[in-house]
C-alpha cells in the first residue's frame, strides 16, 4: 500500500500573528493554517481568549524549534483593576469580592511592585491548562472542583508602571516562561489589601520577537486574495526564533559529521551554551550545544 499523500503546501517560516480578542490560540492557529493551506503548523504558547497580541506561528521545519520559543521570556502589557476579585482573575470571571480602593495611591503601587521583581513563588490558578490526573484544571474549575496545586518558582525580570488611573493601572511585564500574569495581578492586589483582576492583557514579546512586524488576521486574509507568494512574504526565516543565540559556521566536513550525529570541534566557537548552526554556504541547518570538551553537539537538525 502506497504512502498517503500529504495535503497542503510545504510552507516554511514563522508568522508573527496578532491574535485577536475572543478566540483561543488553537482556533487562531487553525484559521491561519487554513488560510496558508499549510501542511504543518503550530503555535508557541497559548494566550487566553481575553488576551490579544503576539502569537508566533511556526510552519514546516520551524515547528522543530517551537519549544525554544515556549521556553523563552515573555513581555506583556496588562491593565489591572483594583478592588474586585473574580473566579478567573480576569474580567470574564464571576465577581467574588469587592473592596474599597480609596486608600491606594500610586506610590503604594510602586512600592508593592518592587517586591515582585526577581524570583517569586506563584500558585498556578485553577483556570489554567495545567493537568491534574490527566484532566485540565480549567475543566475541573468549571465543575466547581478545586484541587491542591504546588507553587512554582518564576522570574519577574521587570515591572514598569506605564500609567495610573485609579482604580486601574497599566504595567509592562517582562517575565520568565510559566508566569501567570493573572495570578501576578491578583497577588499585587492582595499585597495592596484590596484585591485585583486583569481587565485587559496584550502580549508584546516572545523571546527575540516584539511587536515590530506583527501581522493582523485581516492583513493575512487580504494577502491570501493576492495568492500564496504574497502570503509567504509575511514569513520570517526559521532561524529568526534563535536570533539571540550565537552562530556557528561549519566547514563541509564538520557539517557532514554533525549531520551523522557526531559532535565536532569548531575553531572560535563559543565555549558554552546553545548555538545556531550554519553549513559552509550559509544555510541554517539546526541547533547545537557546546559540550564540556568544547565540541559542538547536534541537538535539533532541520
Amino acid at each position: 500500500m502506497g504512502r498517503q499523500r500529504q495535503r497542503g503546501r510545504n510552507v516554511q517560516g514563522i508568522l508573527l500573528l496578532d491574535k485577536p480578542l475572543g478566540i483561543t490560540s488553537n482556533a487562531a492557529l487553525q484559521q491561519v493554517k487554513r488560510i496558508f493551506h499549510a501542511r504543518k503548523a503550530g503555535h508557541t504558547g497559548s494566550l487566553d481568549p481575553l488576551a490579544d497580541g503576539l502569537l508566533p506561528i511556526c510552519f514546516g521545519s520551524a515547528t522543530k524549534i517551537s519549544a525554544y520559543l515556549l521556553d523563552a521570556d515573555k513581555r506583556y502589557r496588562v491593565r489591572v483593576r483594583l478592588g474586585v476579585t473574580t473566579t478567573t482573575a480576569d474580567a470574564e470571571g464571576e465577581v467574588l469580592r469587592t473592596c474599597p480602593t480609596e486608600g491606594v495611591t500610586e506610590q503604594a503601587i510602586r512600592s508593592v511592585l518592587s517586591t515582585f521583581v526577581g524570583e517569586i513563588q506563584q500558585l498556578p490558578p485553577m483556570y489554567s491548562a495545567l493537568k491534574h490526573k490527566g484532566e485540565r484544571l480549567y475543566k475541573l474549575a468549571r465543575q466547581g472542583i478545586e484541587v491542591e496545586r504546588e507553587p512554582r518558582l518564576v522570574t519577574i525580570h521587570a515591572l514598569e508602571l506605564l500609567c495610573c488611573d485609579l482604580p486601574e493601572f497599566e504595567l509592562d511585564v517582562h517575565c520568565s516562561k510559566g508566569t501567570y500574569v493573572r495570578t501576578l495581578a491578583e497577588d499585587i492586589g492582595e499585597a495592596l489589601g484590596c484585591g485585583a483582576h486583569v481587565s485587559a492583557l496584550r502580549r508584546t514579546g516572545v523571546g527575540p520577537f516584539g511587536t515590530e512586524g506583527i501581522v493582523s488576521m485581516e492583513t493575512i486574509e487580504a494577502r491570501a486574495e493576492e495568492g500564496p507568494e504574497a502570503l509567504d512574504q509575511l514569513l520570517l526565516p526559521v532561524e529568526s526564533a534563535l536570533a539571540d543565540w550565537p552562530a556557528v559556521r561549519l566547514s563541509g566536513d564538520a557539517a557532514y559529521y554533525l549531520r551523522m550525529g557526531q559532535p565536532v570541534l569548531v575553531p572560535k566557537a563559543p565555549t558554552e551554551g546553545w548555538v545556531r548552526l550554519y553549513a559552509g554556504e550559509g544555510r541554517f541547518i539546526g541547533v547545537g550545544q557546546i559540550q564540556d570538551d568544547g565540541k559542538v553537539a547536534p541537538k535539533r537538525l532541520m
